[in-house]
């Protein structure tokens, strides 16, 4: 593995280019073209890698970089009620404001990165034909898991997008620019992580498996309302019975590859390729812009009232310095001796904490939420009983329940993911937004409208485009 992720920044090398025109065909710097490079199994397997690497982002401090999901937070948990900045400055502080700019510079970042693998993934499946027929499968599996992954968080946070299902050149414009209406993005979508399903084990937690597409297809269906689709999907990675909710909550997000993980981002510690520093930014006096993601106080009083105090114990703690705040605990960096928590590297700005994407516990309420089926509830079918109780029993919370709602269920899963980056998601897809984040607002004095929903596309893709990339409204 180590010798294939040498191979894989080699690929990189040809990857990263000169992003002038777009994310989407962008024109090597390098002597050695994809088409020239990707001629058998091993290539073929560092051009998968790197579309990981892509995914995991570039630990940096350099604006121009693209740091992946590594600023995954700021789009997603601050942009719902869960989490702010600490001194509510800056263009990070545009996010829990709902005053969000066209010119933002992370925005700009997290697009274009989604785009560079997606890209990626196009440059392995337009290959595909050189690898053997052992291995044609998983690549092509792995690949379409990839960009099914890209494209599903592309169209949940700007709409109808560009969308490309192969490489196209640079004079392209019209596909790179012009926005696709959200069915068809979503068909690709749930066309290509049928393929993954079809083609994939669960050899990896870090790379795509079967778990994880059947997972993630039935996140796609939920959202699309297809709940029958989403409830077998569901129940097959249960019956499966190859994963199972962590004994040890805090532990979870510390002991990597436990058998509660579906899929991660993997990072190693101390190494300057394959570290990250989004955790080390939750910290006060920690990182480059250190104190953001802060827990608010709407979230502090929801995992208080509802996690049990396991979840809220090791969801957030205060912050030392300065105790009208408090942090963010899953993921520490640089651990925490009173929970229990050891530190993953000697530097936390080159960190390794796993960042994990999908797990058994969003699996059973993501089955609670298809036999809920759009209802506003009560419910009391035993099934989604089952594994509702099953997520509560962990987090110390026994007492039987007997009926849930939506809310119960939002609830459930604001304080179990709390952090996570899924609480935007939720709401959104559970019908709740709107109403939820209103109020939030409201009470925090900004200014909230449906429009903020979705994020702006980046000034710099519209002034690229010469008028074929149309924003969206209220930006």
């Amino acid at each position: 593995m180590k010798n294939l992720r040498i191979i894989a920044l080699f690929v990189l090398a040809i990857h990263l280019i000169a992003c002038e025109d777009d994310f989407l065909s962008p024109a090597p710097n390098s002597a050695i073209s994809a088409d020239a490079f990707y001629q058998n199994d091993t290539e073929l397997e560092a051009g998968v890698i790197a579309m990981y690497d892509g995914i995991q982002g570039i630990n940096s401090t350099t604006t121009t970089d693209l740091h992946g999901i590594q600023v995954e937070f700021y789009l997603t948990e601050m942009r719902s009620d869960n989490t702010k900045t600490k001194s509510s400055e800056g263009e990070t502080a545009q996010f829990e404001s709902y005053a969000v700019e066209a010119t933002n510079g992370i925005v700009a970042d997290y697009y274009a990165s989604m785009y560079n693998v997606i890209f990626r993934a196009n440059t392995v499946l337009a290959n595909i034909e050189n690898a053997s027929a052992a291995k044609a499968g998983q690549f092509e599996g792995e690949a379409k898991f990839v960009r099914a992954y890209a494209y599903f968080n592309l169209v949940r946070l700007f709409g109808d997008i560009p969308l490309a299902t192969e490489l196209i050149q640079p004079s392209d414009q019209e596909t790179a620019f012009t926005r696709v209406a959200s069915a068809d993005v979503y068909a690709v979508i749930v066309s290509d992580l049928e393929t993954a399903v079809a083609n994939l084990d669960n050899t990896y937690k870090n790379r795509a498996s079967l778990a994880a597409a059947q997972a993630l297809l039935a996140k796609v269906h939920l959202t699309l309302g297809n709940y029958s689709t989403a409830q077998t999907l569901c129940e097959s990675i249960i019956s499966s019975t190859e994963f199972s909710l962590a004994t040890d909550f805090n532990q979870l997000f510390y002991s990597e590859g436990n058998d509660e993980v579906i899929f991660a981002i993997g990072y190693d510690s101390d190494n300057g390729n394959d570290s990250q520093n989004f955790s080390a930014e939750w910290l006060n006096a920690v990182g480059r812009t250190s104190g953001v993601n802060y827990v608010t106080d709407d979230a502090k009083a929801a995992l208080t009232a509802l996690g049990g105090t396991m979840r809220a114990s090791y969801s957030m703690r205060v912050d030392a310095l300065q105790p009208i705040h408090s942090q963010v605990v899953k993921y520490l960096p640089n651990g925490d001796e009173n929970l229990g928590i050891d530190a993953v590297s000697s530097d936390p700005t080159l960190a390794g904490n796993d960042w994990i994407v999908l797990r058994y516990a969003d699996v059973l309420l993501m089955h609670v939420e298809s036999l809920l089926a759009g209802a506003d509830g009560p419910i009391s079918n035993t099934a989604a009983l089952a594994s509702f109780q099953e997520v509560r029993d962990r987090a110390g919370l026994t007492t039987l329940v007997s009926s849930i709602t939506k809310q119960d269920l939002a609830d459930e899963r604001r304080v179990e993911l709390a952090f996570e980056n899924h609480r935007l998601f939720d709401l959104i897809r559970l019908g709740l937004a709107e109403s939820t984040l209103g109020a939030f607002a409201s009470s925090n004095g900004f200014n909230f409208s449906a429009n903020d929903l979705l994020l702006p596309f980046p000034q710099r893709e519209i002034n690229l485009s010469k008028g074929l990339l149309s924003q969206n409204p209220g930006y």
